[in-house]
């Protein structure tokens, strides 16, 4: 595995990071037939909030984002996006794993929704999430604080 660090995001980070999700998610989005490249972009803006949201860096660049959102209902992850060519290296599930054990040791519910069919949807499995409720699009999945890792 790559080595990699977290930074609190700036407001100058809002285009990278809308790039990296309209790549990240073009795939499923089309299978879903939901894929606007203006929209996907715009979307990310439209929510960006720097103080809730931490860069995965690798090697000292720009590798991704996740966000962790407080909301009546828990704690939202949001904003869980990687390179597409450092996948598969471990450091998706290092970074979740992180985040996770933080929102652990805080007793923090963990919500988050990924899209249906994605591959995302095992990784999430695989760190105690489990399908809360779904629609056509999405899948809505929640985590308790004593879940295992």
């Amino acid at each position: 595995m790559s080595s990699w660090s977290l930074r609190t995001a700036t407001s100058d980070d809002v285009g990278p990071i809308a790039e990296l999700r309209s790549a990240v998610l073009k795939d499923d989005l089309e299978r879903l037939g939901r894929y606007d490249a203006q929209r996907v972009r715009q979307r990310l803006h439209d929510g960006f909030d720097p103080t809730r949201t931490r860069i995965i860096e690798v090697g000292g660049a720009f590798a991704g984002s996740i966000a962790l959102r407080a909301a009546d209902d828990g704690h939202w992850l949001e904003h869980f996006y990687l390179d597409p060519d450092l996948q598969g290296r471990g450091i998706g599930t290092a970074v979740l794993r992180h985040e996770l054990l933080l929102a652990d040791q805080k007793g923090f519910v963990v919500r988050l929704n990924v899209l249906q069919g994605s591959p995302a949807r095992r990784l999430y499995e695989r760190h105690g999430f489990s399908v809360d409720r779904e629609d056509s699009i999405d899948l809505f999945m929640v985590r308790s604080p004593d879940a295992a890792l």
